[in-house]
């Protein structure tokens, strides 16, 4: 996804001061067509910031501390690309432990996961199911949004087309 960031120039104006892909991009070659990026991101009660300076760089765990944000922009490939000869398991475990920081510790083997915050997830394009504990599933389709409250779940793409998703997660804390 293309991300545009706004700030201002030396007489207070707006500007855009960045246009393109996200510099923490990823595409992940142990299995190839999956795609994150963490977009932007903000810690506690962070000010504005009139340059537009990306806080990206400085982010050390996707899992925000309360009060904090990110924004992750995830490329969800078919189910089915898990079978073909090209998916690669243990480089991809070791991807996602170089490129998503913190979250990757949460993953089970079944890829279901559970962080402490409140995630906004718009999907973008194509469709995905949300797995949770009790075996419900929602079929999540372009349009749509959930509102997920730091519980236990995992994603399936069982389409024949990427899903892209735009997720938004705001650090909490629970009393789990």
């Amino acid at each position: 996804m293309r991300r545009v960031v706004t700030g201002h120039d030396t007489q207070g104006r707006s500007v855009v001061v960045s246009d393109g892909t996200p510099p923490r991009t990823h595409h992940f070659t142990g299995w190839p067509g999956f795609v994150s990026s963490l977009a932007w991101s903000t810690e506690g009660s962070t000010p504005v910031s009139p340059s537009g300076e990306d806080p990206t760089d400085k982010v050390e765990t996707l899992i925000p501390a309360p009060g904090s944000t990110r924004l992750i922009l995830l490329t969800l490939p078919p189910d089915s690309t898990m079978a073909r000869p090209d998916f690669d398991g243990p480089t991809y475990g070791a991807e996602q432990a170089t490129h998503s920081p913190g979250l990757a510790e949460t993953f089970e083997a079944d890829g279901m996961h559970l962080t402490p915050t409140i995630d906004y997830v718009f999907v973008v394009r194509g469709e995905v199911y949300l797995r949770l504990d009790d075996g419900a599933e929602a079929r999540l389709q372009a349009g749509d949004v959930l509102v997920q409250n730091a519980t236990h779940h995992g994603w399936s793409n069982r389409s024949d087309e990427p899903a892209e998703l735009a997720c938004v997660l705001i650090g909490a804390t629970t009393d789990r």
